[in-house]
């Protein structure tokens, strides 16, 4: 019995360490874009702008994707 309570109180010590690690690294390392990628995200903003957004209904990705698979001849 007490070799499970010494496991379940671990495994939340552990969990929270983790969870604890994790907050950190969020805080002091910050995420910050590079001109590479504001690049892409301008230009493929730019493609959206000019050919517009349409969302593909079910029927419409049946007809674009493979489902009949692949001949193995």
């Amino acid at each position: 019995m007490t070799t499970a309570v010494i496991g379940i109180v671990a495994l939340i010590a552990i969990a929270l360490v983790g969870w604890a690690i994790a907050e950190a690294k969020n805080k002091y390392f910050q995420y910050e874009r590079n001109e590479e990628e504001a690049a892409v995200e301008k230009k493929a903003a730019e493609a959206l702008k000019q050919n517009g957004y349409t969302e593909l209904g079910i029927n419409d990705v049946i007809k674009t994707i493979s489902t009949k698979g692949f001949s193995a001849v």
